[in-house]
């Protein structure tokens, strides 16, 4: 097999083509520290909670196995993507909190990254967890993209196989 290369702020992560998963979390562990700020750009939709609101995704807290993104919009600090690798495998999970701390009743949902993605982009589908909490969210796919520079992080998420939401964020520092 060869192998993939991926420069992030300096430093190539490395992985064998044979699973693109590592690869991913490498470039995004690669990103820690790195601050992405962007708007949503669909739906257009002017009522929706997230329109005009400043979006920020910062890759704060960053190990071997795991990886956490909060991800602020506008004043409203209580969601954080996670990132957990384990055995090759790479899971997305949504930590939604209260102000206080404790986890909101609608938490930790999110699901595995198939097989079907790239060293720059993963596509995460719905677990079972996932679709108990939030029955219309059976069918989510959540899909994180890099840019080939890492400069760009776009967030979407289909439901139902159509596009439901995305943010594109840009790398500030």
């Amino acid at each position: 097999m060869g192998a993939l290369f991926a420069t992030v702020g300096g430093a190539v992560a490395c992985a064998s083509t044979g699973d693109a998963r590592v690869a991913f979390f490498d470039t995004l562990r690669g990103a820690c520290g790195a601050r992405y700020e962007g708007a949503k750009q669909f739906p257009d939709d002017t009522t929706d909670a997230f329109h005009g609101k400043l979006l920020v995704a910062t890759v704060a807290e960053c190990n071997d196995s795991q990886v956490r993104v909060p991800f602020v919009v506008g004043a409203d600090s209580s969601r954080t993507w996670v990132f957990t690798t384990r055995d090759s495998t790479l899971e997305l999970k949504h930590d939604h909190r209260h102000a206080d701390g404790t986890p909101d009743s609608v938490t930790m949902y999110g699901g595995m990254a198939n097989l079907d993605g790239a060293p720059m982009s993963q596509h995460f589908e719905a677990d079972a967890y996932t679709a108990r909490l939030i029955p219309a969210a059976r069918t989510n796919v959540w899909t994180v993209t890099f840019s080939a520079d890492a400069k760009e992080l776009t967030y979407h998420l289909d439901r139902d196989a159509k596009p439901r939401f995305t943010a594109v964020l840009k790398r500030v520092n």
